[in-house]
């Protein structure tokens, strides 16, 4: 089975695995979220340090 996929040079949404303008197609899905995350820990660090720069927190 075929999956649309997402150019990360021109934005431009496909089948094949790369675009016409020369650009590789990745996949646009985030990946799946899992309460046991081993990265968890460092997304919390960053979305935290990026609230902190606008002033949010």
């Amino acid at each position: 089975m075929k999956h649309i996929l997402k150019c990360t040079k021109c934005d431009n949404y496909t089948m094949s695995e790369s675009c016409e303008c020369g650009g590789k197609a990745v996949t646009p899905k985030p990946p799946k979220y899992s309460p046991e995350d081993k990265y968890a820990e460092y997304r919390r660090k960053v979305k935290k340090d990026d609230l902190i720069k606008k002033n949010l927190i």
